[in-house]
């Protein structure tokens, strides 16, 4: 999405970008194929998945050959994070979006922060 960030909000502390290389995964097609098969993905890169309501949303790595952070959000804030490993790993969250981002980009993302997209 051209012009479109990915901002964090802590409860402390000034808001960053973590992405500004933004993808929304909005069809169940986009969603089921997500990150699968590609080699690797830029730093400043995020792929957003929108759902209608919250719910518990399960991620895994089949076919995603690098290591990821992801990130459950509930109305903009963080209720999990979790680093999946390549190929194997597998996670899951209470959400109405998930972000994926590459390995280390959410490390000073903690649970309870606001997560935005912002133009």
């Amino acid at each position: 999405m051209a012009g479109v960030r990915l901002v964090h909000r802590p409860d402390s502390g000034s808001e960053t970008v973590l992405a500004s290389d933004v993808d929304v995964a909005r069809s169940t097609l986009e969603q089921a194929r997500g990150l699968m098969f590609r080699r690797s993905i830029p730093d400043d890169y995020a792929l957003v998945f929108p759902f209608d309501e919250p719910d518990t949303q399960w991620l895994h790595m089949l076919f995603v050959p690098f290591a990821i952070d992801a990130v459950w959000l509930v109305d903009g804030e963080v209720t999990a994070k979790k680093r999946l490993s390549a190929f194997v790993g597998l996670g899951r969250g209470r959400a109405d979006t998930v972000v994926e981002l590459p390995a280390d980009a959410a490390e000073s993302v903690a649970v309870g922060d606001e997560l935005r997209l912002v133009e």
